[in-house]
């Protein structure tokens, strides 16, 4: 009995080293099983547990923030009929035009708060007659706009229904590029598509898109209907709202922008608390810093935005502010170029005292400037 005992213990200890070599150098051999069909035999892997996300896989994070992302479909009113349509030579030579019917547009958006406010693009929602949000669990309903904000091109809804999935805000500051994000929409009307990559690039700006411009740059794929959706982080956090991609085909190339919740948080504050965003202004034209403007100016510094014209009367002038002065920090953030110059001072609160450092003939000053509020543009007739 004990012989039989004693060979059974070391027939066990042999497997199990065997199983912990295999296990260690080639685990795939044991998720592997084979099977034959009419002869031919097949290897397959071993099923996973039902609910078991594959490894790497973001399953968790587009669960979590998927729901709260919505399908926008706005209806823009009728073109309008062309000036000479019923002209008999035009009708002639051009024959009978048919007016055209409504313009579709499509795009997507996030549902942020439990009373039903939605973020998403302006440019989505400009000019509609009527804005229809569709939900993940297939819910319709009419959408209110509550206010717009061109310069971010950033826009607020409002939907009333009950039970609304919310997402969970992240925080665009400490995003660093290499980070995983996944980009959620409706792209090209197809249904709600989930895409992954990474933050490609943060603070871009000057690219000509909005007036303040500090994007996240991402290579996850987005493409048109993905405007107004979400980039959110691996843990299905908001990170980013999707606004354009560069792109010579009008397809994904791999280059896409998201305006960082930061900035939509405090669009949505100002528009929802205010009707409208309140900005900083000083009344100043700068310029970048080139080595030609440098060497006029009679600077030595290689960084900052040159001051080339100072409105009269204005905050700036009031502070003591001139042309050819050389900005380096506003409140001490440092100014590298007119975007950011821009997002900066306009990020001041009007009517508080904030802290220009500027550079004036090779001497380093420190201004107190209360900046006003930012006109709103003129209309061009």
């Amino acid at each position: 009995m004990k012989r039989q005992w004693l060979l059974f213990s070391q027939v066990v200890t042999v497997l199990v080293a065997i199983w912990f070599v295999v296990a260690t150098l080639k685990p795939e051999w044991l998720s592997q099983r084979t099977s034959s069909i009419g002869g031919v035999t097949l290897v397959e892997a071993a099923p996973n547990p039902l609910g078991t996300p594959m490894p790497g896989s973001f399953s968790s994070a587009a669960k979590v923030a998927s729901p709260a992302v919505v399908s926008i479909a706005t209806t823009q009113a009728n073109a309008p009929a062309h000036p000479f349509q019923n002209d008999p030579w035009f009708r002639f030579f051009y024959g009978d035009r048919e007016d055209e019917g409504p313009q579709q547009g499509l795009g997507s958006g996030v549902i942020v708060s439990p009373e039903g406010y939605i973020l998403t693009n302006n440019h989505v929602i400009e000019g509609a007659k009527e804005i229809v949000v569709t939900l993940s669990d297939s819910r319709r309903v009419v959408a209110q706009v509550i206010g717009a904000d061109p310069d971010t091109d950033l826009a607020i809804l409002r939907i009333k229904l009950e039970r609304l999935p919310v997402i969970t805000l992240g925080n665009s500051d400490t995003a660093q590029v290499g980070d995983r994000v996944l980009a959620i929409g409706n792209p090209f009307g197809v249904g709600q598509t989930v895409t992954s990559g990474i933050v490609s690039a943060l603070g871009r700006n000057q690219l000509g898109i909005n007036t303040f411009e500090n994007f996240i740059q991402t290579d996850a794929a987005i493409n048109p209907g993905n405007s107004g959706g979400a980039l959110v982080d691996v843990n299905g956090h908001l990170i980013g709202i999707n606004t354009a991609i560069y792109s010579r085909s009008g397809g994904n190339m791999g280059i896409g922008f998201a305006i960082p919740v930061s900035t939509a948080r405090q669009v949505l504050e100002g528009i929802v608390r205010d009707g409208q965003v309140v900005r900083g202004w000083v009344g100043i034209e700068p310029m970048e810093l080139t080595p030609e403007l440098a060497e006029t100016f009679g600077l030595k510094q290689t960084e900052g935005v040159i001051v080339t014209g100072v409105l009269q009367n204005g905050p700036a002038a009031n502070a003591g502010l001139r042309p050819g002065d050389l900005l380096l920090k506003v409140s001490g953030q440092p100014v590298k170029n007119v975007g950011e110059l821009l997002t900066q001072i306009a990020s001041l609160t009007p009517g508080k005292s904030a802290k220009l450092e500027v550079v004036r003939r090779n001497q380093n000053l420190t201004m107190d400037v209360t900046p006003s509020q930012r006109p709103k543009p003129k209309l061009q007739k």
